[in-house]
């Protein structure tokens, strides 16, 4: 065999060639290949990539490799901090890149470096998802952000770099449904606005939670008054039970959305 290659069989018996190096008392699966020169090159190449100081995270892709490119950032992270990921991540001063593809790269602080160093991101579409219990998680969850969230909406990148998901760059503007945030005389006021057959309006509030409140309020009208849509609704953690009840038999709702409930009742 050549130097870094191993040969393997699949289950039906067909030979097939892995591929590994050991760098610093570290043995690191390169890939599997179905001709031992492929496999081979990718030996040397991982051979040169941690040895080659002409090498490094912003040069590298002018390199042509058969390894895939996320092994590439595996090994330079490795060779310049010491530590190895499966994943295609990169460490910086004080936050970390991960690799989408060649051309696309995520920066996230180092807080979140143990989940994305166990955690694949996958992009379908500008959706960007990891797999989690058997589930497909929209990162931006991780931030409290809803699936239904609207960048530039109901939140947006304080440095307009929608590839940076620092903590400090992204702002939440709309956390809740239902909730949008607008200025009036410099003052953040809160309007509601629930969607049946079109949008109603429940009511404008000064307080955010309150909105919250007011639309899930708005909901369990609807639901009262025989409308079986799927709504959802809002999850406030700032109340205690009693204090989220009070609120809620205080809030107002509008009465022009009374009314057009009190019809679908008299039909």
């Amino acid at each position: 065999m050549l130097p870094g290659v191993y040969l393997a069989y699949k289950k039906n018996g067909d030979a097939y060639y892995r591929s590994n190096i050991t760098y610093k008392s570290k043995h690191i699966s390169l890939g599997s290949f179905s001709k031992e020169c492929d496999a081979n090159t990718a030996y040397v190449e991982a051979g040169k990539i941690l040895t080659d100081s002409e090498l490094t995270i912003d040069t590298v892709f002018t390199y042509h490799t058969i390894l895939k490119f996320d092994k590439v950032i595996s090994l330079l992270n490795f060779r310049d901090n010491g530590i190895y990921f499966k994943n295609p991540i990169y460490l910086r001063n004080n936050y970390f890149v991960y690799y989408i593809s060649k051309s696309d790269e995520l920066k996230f602080d180092i807080d979140d470096l143990f989940y994305y160093s166990s955690h694949k991101i996958m992009r379908r579409g500008t959706h960007l998802f990891v797999n989690d219990y058997g589930m497909q998680v929209n990162i931006l969850s991780r931030y409290g952000i809803k699936n239904y969230g609207v960048a530039g909406k109901d939140y947006y990148f304080a440095n307009e770099d929608y590839t940076d998901f620092r903590y400090s760059n992204i702002i939440i503007v709309n956390k809740y449904h239902g909730v949008s945030q607008y200025l009036k005389n410099e003052i953040p006021r809160y309007k509601v606005k629930i969607h049946i057959n079109g949008n109603y309006t429940i009511g404008t509030y000064r307080s955010e939670e309150n909105a919250a409140i007011a639309y899930n309020k708005a909901v369990d009208l609807a639901k009262k008054h025989g409308i079986t849509k799927d709504f959802p609704t809002n999850y406030i953690d700032n109340f205690s039970p009693k204090e989220y009840a009070d609120i809620y038999s205080k809030v107002k709702i509008s009465a022009k959305y009374l009314n057009y409930l009190a019809t679908l009742s008299a039909l």
